[in-house]
């Protein structure tokens, strides 16, 4: 009697951990940025250890973001002002650029919010909660949609040129922006309808999404499917579409008369400044998937994504930084127009 009721009680204590360990899952400034909880080793249930993840991210989270915020608000500003007033969308180029520099826009200023969430704790109440963070959800992945759209736009102009001039009027670029913000809503699913603000076992409050209200299985599921699908939807379909799209403008530069050296050069440079900043996250993210697929466990190791998550992520925002200087300012035509 006496051993079953000890086995009932490690059932209970193993169940309540479980649960904790799922609702620690983080990814950076969005989700808990110092939380502690009894990491347990599976084996036995003595070996509890507490696993105290810290605040690392205290001392240099705040000030990355605040940069990236300023050089973003600009960089993105005078690219809307410029485009609004001087090109007047006459192209669906016009078009991509706008829309992708609006995306950009919306996802550096959610920084200021994410900067104090990263500082202190969320103090913004639950509505701007969902507000903030629901449109940061949506963007983030709008402005890898946006740049995949621009490569199939260039893929038309370079090597379908005259097709091209029948589709990539302004009308088709309205039509393909729209799409666009639409697949970026849907696959901001299921983080969007899960975020709320909550408090942690510091009685902080953060702002992340929480899967706590449906059952343990359900919960389990849809925080590693978040991680898989930005994998799948924020790194692999982009790569795909900007690998051949890319290789065959590069073919057909290579083989035309004229020089193009600095027009392969651009390529280049655009195709490895995306890979540069989006795979280190997305290999944390898949990392912190495998965690919670117990593939790995263990307190130093959940520690070490964590912290790496937080870095990575930094890495990510400074593409929203970047894509105003990659797609419009080494232009000529918008030098010109500014």
């Amino acid at each position: 009697m006496k051993r079953l009721n000890m086995a009932s009680t490690v059932s209970a204590v193993m169940g309540n951990l479980s649960t904790e360990i799922l609702q620690s899952y983080t990814t950076s400034s969005l989700h808990e940025t110092s939380t502690e909880y009894d990491y347990p080793d599976y084996g036995d249930i003595d070996s509890y250890i507490p696993c105290d993840y810290g605040r690392h991210g205290v001392r240099f989270l705040p000030a990355l973001y605040s940069i990236f915020f300023l050089l973003g608000l600009v960089g993105n500003s005078l690219v809307i002002w410029v485009i609004a007033c001087g090109a007047q969308l006459r192209s669906m180029t016009d078009v991509c650029l706008l829309n992708l520099a609006i995306a950009d826009l919306l996802l550096v200023c959610s920084l200021p919010f994410l900067a104090h969430q990263a500082r202190d704790q969320w103090l913004f109440g639950d509505g701007m909660c969902k507000v903030v963070l629901g449109i940061y959800h949506i963007v983030f992945y709008c402005g890898i949609f946006f740049i995949s759209l621009m490569s199939i736009d260039r893929y038309l102009a370079i090597v379908h040129a005259v097709y091209a001039m029948k589709v990539r009027t302004r009308t088709f670029g309205v039509i393909a922006a729209a799409v666009t913000w639409v697949a970026g809503f849907l696959a901001s699913f299921p983080d969007l309808i899960f975020l709320k603000q909550q408090i942690n076992n510091t009685s902080q409050y953060h702002c992340f999404p929480d899967y706590s209200e449906i059952n343990s299985t359900s919960n389990h599921f849809w925080r590693i499917f978040s991680l898989f699908k930005m994998n799948i939807l924020g790194l692999f379909v982009p790569i795909l579409i900007m690998g051949f799209c890319y290789s065959q403008i590069i073919w057909r530069l290579l083989n035309s008369q004229s020089s193009k050296k600095q027009a392969v050069r651009l390529v280049v440079v655009v195709v490895s400044v995306f890979l540069f900043c989006w795979i280190p996250y997305n290999v944390a993210s898949f990392f912190k998937a495998l965690e919670l697929l117990q593939v790995h466990t263990g307190c130093e190791s959940s520690k070490a994504i964590t912290w790496a998550l937080q870095i990575t992520e930094v890495i990510a925002y400074s593409h929203s930084c970047l894509n105003p200087i990659l797609y419009v300012f080494v232009g000529e035509k918008f030098r010109r127009q500014l």
